[in-house]
C-alpha cells in the first residue's frame, strides 16, 4: 500500500508543480521576449525535459556495463514513444471533455464535425505540421543507426546536437505567432500582489517548480518498478510501457493545465518541442557512449512511434486535426503494448 499511496502523492506534487512550473514560465517567456509558441516549444519543454536528458547522461557515462548503459538507449526510445502517443492521446481527451462541459447537451444539431471542431486554423495547423516534419526524419535516422555498427558512428551523436541547435535557433527567431499573443498573464504564484512580478522571483519559481518535478517523477518511476512486478509485470515489461510515462508526465501535465486554461496551441507546442528534444539530446549522448544497437522490443518501439506521427502529419496537413482524432493517437501506445507481448514472453 505504501507504493501505491506514494505514486498517487508523487501524481499530485507533479500536477501542482507543472501548475506553478507553466505559470513562471509564461512570464519567463515575456522576460527574456521570445515567440510565444516557443515558451511551449523551447521555454517548457527544455525544462521538463532537462531532468530526464540529465539522467540519460548519468546512464550512459557511468554505467557499471552495457546493460545498466541500454538503459539510457531505452529512454531515448520510450521517451518520443509516449509523448507521440500517450501525451498527444490525453491532451485530446482533455479537449473533448472541456468542450463537452462547456456545450453541455445544446451540442447536437450545431453542426459541428466529428469529434469538435479543428484545432486551430491553417496557420496552426501549418505549424504544428512543421514540427512534425522536423521530428520525423531526425527519428528515422535515430532509428535507423540503431540497427547498423560501424566504425565512426559515436561522431555522429554531435549531429544530433546539431539538429536542436538549429531547431532552437528557428523556434526563438519565430514571429510572435499563435493564440494569445496580447493576452493578459495570470499573476505569479509567488508574487499574486504584483502586477508585474520581479525578474528574481520568475527565475525562483521556474526552478523550484523544476526542481519538485524532478525529484516527485524520479521517485514516481520508482514506485512504478515496485509496482509492476506486483501486478505481474516482467522488468523489462515495467521500464519499456511503464517507466516512460511516469518520465513524461510533466509534459503531460503541462498540456492538460494549458487546454484547461484555454491555451491549446501552447499545449501541443509543449509536446512537439520536447519530442525535438528527446529525438536529438538523448540520442546523441547515447549514440557517444553506447554501442547503439536496439533489440526486437526498442525497435517495435520506434515503428509504433513513426506510425503515430504519420497518423498526426496526415491529419494535420488535412486540416482534419479534431480532439477527436488527437485522441487517437493514444491508440498506438496501446498497439505497442499489444506487440510486447510476444517479443518479451
Amino acid at each position: 500500500m505504501v507504493h501505491y499511496v506514494l505514486l498517487i502523492v508523487c501524481a499530485v506534487a507533479i500536477y501542482l508543480s507543472c501548475e506553478w512550473f507553466v505559470n513562471a514560465v509564461e512570464w519567463l517567456g515575456k522576460r527574456l521576449n521570445v515567440a510565444k509558441m516557443a515558451v511551449g516549444t523551447i521555454l517548457a519543454a527544455f525544462g521538463t525535459a532537462l531532468p530526464e536528458s540529465v539522467v540519460t547522461l548519468i546512464a550512459v557515462t557511468t554505467g557499471a556495463n552495457a546493460e545498466a548503459k541500454n538503459i539510457g538507449v531505452g529512454a531515448a526510445l520510450g521517451g518520443p514513444l509516449v509523448l507521440a502517443t500517450v501525451a498527444y492521446g490525453v491532451t485530446g481527451v482533455a479537449l473533448l471533455l472541456k468542450r463537452r462541459k462547456q456545450s453541455g447537451p445544446a451540442r447536437s444539431g450545431t453542426g459541428a464535425p466529428p469529434g469538435g471542431p479543428q484545432l486551430g486554423d491553417e496557420k496552426d495547423m501549418r505549424r504544428l505540421a512543421k514540427d512534425q516534419t522536423w521530428f520525423l526524419p531526425i527519428f528515422m535516422v535515430k532509428v535507423a543507426l540503431g540497427l547498423v555498427a560501424f566504425a565512426f558512428k559515436p561522431v555522429l551523436g554531435v549531429l544530433f546536437f546539431a539538429a536542436y541547435a538549429v531547431y532552437f535557433w528557428r523556434e526563438t527567431r519565430g514571429g510572435q505567432d499563435g493564440e494569445g499573443d496580447d493576452e493578459e498573464l495570470a499573476p505569479l504564484k509567488s508574487q499574486r500582489g504584483a502586477a508585474s512580478p520581479a525578474t528574481w522571483a520568475v527565475v525562483a519559481q521556474t526552478l523550484a517548480a523544476l526542481a519538485v518535478i524532478f525529484f516527485a517523477s524520479q521517485l514516481f518511476v520508482k514506485q512504478l518498478d515496485a509496482i509492476g512486478p506486483m501486478l505481474g509485470l516482467s522488468s523489462a515489461a515495467t521500464a519499456l510501457l511503464l517507466s516512460p510515462v511516469a518520465t513524461e508526465l510533466p509534459e503531460i501535465m503541462n498540456a492538460i493545465i494549458w487546454v484547461r486554461q484555454g491555451k491549446t496551441q501552447l499545449a501541443l507546442a509543449n509536446i512537439s518541442g520536447a519530442m525535438m528534444i528527446q529525438a536529438t539530446v538523448p540520442s546523441g549522448l547515447g549514440l557517444l557512449f553506447t554501442a547503439w544497437r536496439f533489440d526486437s522490443a526498442l525497435l517495435w518501439a520506434g515503428v509504433v512511434t513513426m506510425a503515430s506521427i504519420v497518423y498526426l502529419l496526415l491529419t494535420m496537413r488535412a486540416h482534419r486535426l479534431t480532439p477527436a482524432r488527437l485522441s487517437v493517437a493514444a491508440g498506438f501506445y496501446a498497439v505497442f503494448g499489444l506487440g510486447l507481448i510476444p517479443l518479451l514472453g
